[in-house]
């Protein structure tokens, strides 16, 4: 039955147009399925014993890529077509989709019938399922309307039986290993990336999930570990510590691929902050091969350990490297963190809904930067900072963006904040400087393309919290800097400096900064 149905090369392929349609649900190309095969000791692609599990299957092309390398691979072992397919299917792969539709489509990916107990399935199975299994799995809530598994918030999820949950199965059991009651060598998928958690007395924010996949399939100690996942772990992300610890420290991550541009691997699709497939190999205690992808070329490699000195987080580009390098041993022992000059969120009490009034009210109401420019709040309203108002210090949003690509201004302008002023929770507040001179010297480091080339160590989507200036030292403000001053004072080499010029723009300083 199986005679000719792996034989022929289908063109175009529908998994690879299926990829195509939607931003919903990212599908995995099967170009970049084998990219991440590759990753993988090919020996287990001969091997007859050899176990593989997608714990989130969409179009089933995980799954069905793994068949083909194994039917090549197993033909000196099994040379009767038929025999190894059915030795294969029943024995060596094991899905678990994410809704009943994904589980349909990933069958008929895999037997080539969505039910593989019918006459058109290259394998007879005894049931519709297959090893391609789907169960309607429920939240566990917990007293605040959260779910205890994946943080999802019961107002949005608490649905009848014929709605869909998005209580996928491997992250809403407390041992996945009894799921197939089995021991795998490779865990591999493009899990689900993230899920809503408003609720009646907050606003939407997403959650990422990714990370939870990821970890329960470390947590059943699998030879290996491959799957594409947005690349805002590498810094940031909410309740992404753990996972981003798990990764950079355990010295397990043998390899990762990098697109900084997301469209560059998921065509059409934009994800902020780029997306990234790894290998995790379990007997492995070493440095990580980090390769760059820009298009459709490797435009960087290199061999390193992902944890680095007074870094929380990964750095993403090769070439910041060995500045970041250089600039450590400059600073040696005096090394301190700009991020200790940054306020967190809300510097004054006021979040970015909170609007002033565009006229005094009362003689003692403050100027109030806000989006659109300077209003007036009243001074009784202020909560935070209190003895930062009447000091000059420095405005920066907490969130820039401006599209995917490189050159890219990475942060936006700096603003001068004058002497009693304060602002909305649009801004983070650098300083409070006890005179004009320092905030205006502070500011002129904070447009350097220098400065800004350290903090994309810690920025990797479009908010800028405090965080992301930790790897950026303080200097000395008494005097202004300058690119040409920072490259002479760190030492950098003209194809350092070329890289930094060639990822960052020059800051548009244009516009009156005073009130």
């Amino acid at each position: 039955m199986a005679e000719g149905l792996f034989e022929n090369i289908y063109n175009p392929d529908v998994l690879s147009c299926l990829a195509n349609l939607s931003n919903d649900e990212v599908f995995t190309p099967p170009d970049v399925v084998n990219q991440m095969l590759d990753m993988l000791p090919q020996e287990l692609f001969t091997d007859p014993n050899t176990k593989f599990l997608d714990p989130a299957c969409k179009s089933g092309v995980f799954l069905r890529e793994i068949a083909k390398r194994l039917i090549a691979g197993l033909e000196p072992i099994f040379p009767d077509l038929q025999e190894r397919v059915d030795h294969i299917l029943h024995n060596q792969l094991f899905g678990i989709a994410i809704t009943e539709l994904t589980s349909l489509m990933s069958r008929r990916s895999l037997y080539c019938s969505k039910y593989p107990n019918s006459e058109f399935s290259v394998s007879q199975f005894d049931d519709v399922e297959g090893n391609i299994r789907y169960r309607i799995v429920k939240h566990t809530w917990d007293k605040d309307g959260k779910c205890v598994f994946c943080g999802a918030a019961k107002s949005e999820y608490s649905r009848d039986e014929e709605l869909e949950s998005h209580a996928y199965e491997w992250i809403h059991v407390a041992k996945p290993e009894e799921i197939f009651r089995m021991n795998f060598d490779v865990i591999i998928g493009n899990p689900p990336y993230q899920l809503s958690t408003a609720s009646e007395n907050i606003g939407s924010q997403a959650k990422p999930i990714y990370d939870k996949f990821v970890l329960q399939s470390i947590k059943l100690n699998p030879r290996f570990v491959v799957m594409i996942t947005p690349s805002r772990w590498f810094a940031a992300g909410w309740g992404l510590d753990e996972f981003r610890e798990k990764m950079i420290n355990s010295n397990h991550v043998k390899e990762i691929h990098d697109y900084n541009i997301s469209s560059d691997c998921f065509a059409g699709v934009e994800i902020k902050g780029g997306v990234s497939y790894f290998l995790y190999a379990r007997d492995y205690n070493g440095k990580c091969k980090f390769s760059t992808h820009i298009g459709d070329t490797v435009s960087s490699v290199s061999t390193r350990y992902l944890k680095e000195k007074n870094c929380d987080g990964l750095i993403r580009f090769n070439e910041l490297v060995p500045i970041y390098h250089k600039m450590l041993a400059v600073e040696g022992d005096n090394f301190r963190s700009f991020s200790e000059m940054v306020t967190g969120r809300s510097p004054f009490g006021f979040n970015t809904n909170h609007h002033g009034s565009k006229e005094k009210t009362q003689e003692n109401d403050v100027p109030y930067l806000e989006r659109s420019g300077y209003t007036y709040m009243p001074r009784a309203s202020i909560t935070r900072n209190e003895s930062a108002i009447g000091k000059y210090k420095v405005y920066i949003s907490n969130a820039y963006g401006a599209g995917e690509g490189y050159p890219h201004q990475i942060i936006n302008k700096p603003i001068l904040g004058p002497a009693g002023t304060i602002c909305s929770g649009t801004f983070l507040m650098v300083g409070p400087f006890a005179n004009r001179t320092e905030a205006e010297n502070v500011k002129s480091y904070m447009s350097t393309k220098f400065f800004r080339a350290l903090v994309m160590i810690n920025k990797v989507s479009q908010h800028a919290s405090y965080l992301v200036y930790k790897a950026v030292p303080m200097q000395d403000f008494s005097m202004p800097w300058t690119d040409e001053a920072l490259y002479k004072k760190y030492g950098l080499t003209n194809d350092e400096i070329d890289f930094i010029e060639s990822m960052i723009r020059p800051m548009d300083l244009g516009g009156d900064d005073d009130a």
